[in-house]
């Protein structure tokens, strides 16, 4: 499956972004999808995971509250809708997916990777 993540930009403390990830090549619903950020000189932190049939969530203690994961399977594209944003939000975002029922704790068990969108959050 290729993954195309879009959506990132220049924001003030406080504000909102969407990122996207658009799907194609496979049967998107087959995949969980996982919202992962990496900030410079930092590891990569998982934000948010979706399973594949939406039901199931996850959220960092980090962005708890402020953002929201969500997938639309007609769409091939799964979204994080991204408020009240903090100067330690800025990162850049890559979206990943891996095959399977489950929600995987872990960046390295996704096996399909976005190119990353970068969200920077200014004071």
């Amino acid at each position: 499956v290729q993954l195309q993540a879009s959506g990132g930009g220049l924001v003030q403390t406080g504000g909102s972004l969407r990122l996207s990830c658009a799907a194609s090549g496979r049967t998107f619903s087959r995949y969980a999808m996982v919202w992962i950020r990496q900030a410079p000189g930092k590891e990569r932190d998982i934000v948010s995971i979706i399973s594949r049939s939406g039901t199931i969530t996850y959220y960092a203690d980090s962005v708890k509250g402020r953002f929201t994961i969500s997938r639309d399977n007609a769409k091939n594209t799964v979204y994080l809708q991204m408020n009240s944003l903090k100067v330690e939000d800025t990162a850049v975002y890559y979206c990943a997916a891996r095959e399977g029922e489950g929600t995987y704790l872990y960046a390295s068990l996704y096996d399909y990777w976005g190119q990353g969108t970068q969200v920077t959050v200014s004071s």
